[in-house]
């Protein structure tokens, strides 16, 4: 155990530490707990923990101690695993004890995890290392505090698992974000031919999809103290394009390629906060951008398909509408960026 060597022997127990392996192999969990003693003894009420390290005393506590750590244990697929324990051993010079156990038949394509293992200590932590075969393909360390956190496995399936994730995440947050949704209706107020507004919505696609990805990766990261303001200027900048463009030139999607490098790092920072998996970053932000583009296209579709039923209607009511909306367009953007300048807790 690659974390537990790096720590060394905890002879008098000098910090609260549990290691737990968890090894996916030939279609079953595998996974090796090893806890201090002293945390065991306090579960068990014995006063003496080094009375444990003696295999006449452990045995028949074997069951007790895994009856007491098994629910502290979480490892869930669409529905929480058991785990069938197999043995347990003293080891003398490290004080601590070292339990097995495994969950047969079982091949997911994805592990959401969770572990308290001693509350009474709120210090007490737990390092997981998590293999596929005999490759370490990621560390964790939990804590009281720690939420869960789900581990996908590096096959076909755990790919299907990252996509079934990101991609409803993606669409959930471009529905739900009312400055994107009234940056792409901008665009969209002034019509024109099918080609025309997919050459727009490609280019924010392309736009938001690079800045996307290099916040995520860490490449660049600029503060949401910069990005939220110029994300509602860009709003303000198309509704004030569409009432001053008088020289019959379309500009939209270079606008759009434009400001999509700034939209993508709003969304960029609340997929950090979402939380990226280290062992699957390309499929992540993959199906994250999938996501957008579905929620995207849905939008685009609908405003255009109002707006083209509206033009064909009356080209009055459409340039009126068209007029209405860039005004509306613009007070919402300058009252964005109002409130993130000046009010950025909120007013």
């Amino acid at each position: 155990m690659s974390l537990l060597a790096a720590v060394g022997p905890v002879a008098a127990h000098p910090a609260p530490f549990s290691y737990l392996d968890i090894v996916f192999r030939d279609g079953r969990i595998d996974g090796t707990l090893v806890v201090h003693v002293i945390d065991v003894a306090h579960e068990l009420g014995v006063a003496s923990p080094d009375q444990l390290l003696d295999m006449n005393v452990l045995g028949p506590q074997r069951q007790k101690i895994a009856s007491i750590l098994a629910p502290r244990i979480t490892l869930r697929t669409d529905h929480r695993l058991v785990l069938e324990w197999t043995d347990v051993q003293p080891l003398v010079e490290d004080q601590a004890l070292r339990l097995t156990f495994r969950v047969s038949r079982e091949q997911p394509g994805a592990l959401t995890i969770d572990t308290n293992l001693f509350p009474y200590d709120p210090n007490h932590q737990t390092f997981i290392n998590i293999y596929e075969g005999d490759s370490l393909r990621q560390q964790m360390i939990f804590s009281a505090a720690t939420p869960e956190r789900t581990y996908y496995l590096g096959t076909a399936q755990g790919a299907v698992e990252v996509m079934k994730t990101f991609i409803p995440s993606g669409i959930h947050h471009i529905l739900i974000g009312p400055d994107h949704i009234l940056f792409l209706v901008g665009l969209l107020l002034l019509g024109g031919s099918w080609g025309a507004l997919v050459r727009i919505v490609t280019a924010f696609t392309l736009g938001h999809s690079l800045t996307l990805s290099a916040a995520a990766l860490n490449y660049v990261s600029p503060p949401a103290f910069v990005i939220e303001p110029a994300i509602a200027l860009s709003i303000v900048f198309v509704g004030a394009d569409n009432l001053v463009r008088g020289d019959g030139r379309d500009l939209r999607a270079a606008v759009a390629l434009v400001f999509g490098l700034v939209h993508g790092f709003g969304f960029a920072n609340v997929l950090r906060e979402f939380g990226l998996p280290k062992e699957a970053l390309g499929w992540s932000l993959f199906s994250f951008n999938v996501g957008v583009e579905i929620g995207q296209l849905a939008i685009v579709v609908l405003v255009a398909s109002v707006l083209g039923a509206v033009r064909r209607h009356s080209t009055t009511l459409a340039y009126r509408v068209a007029y209405a909306g860039s005004v509306v367009v613009i007070a919402a953007g300058t009252y964005w960026f109002v409130q993130r300048v000046f009010f950025p807790g909120g007013v």
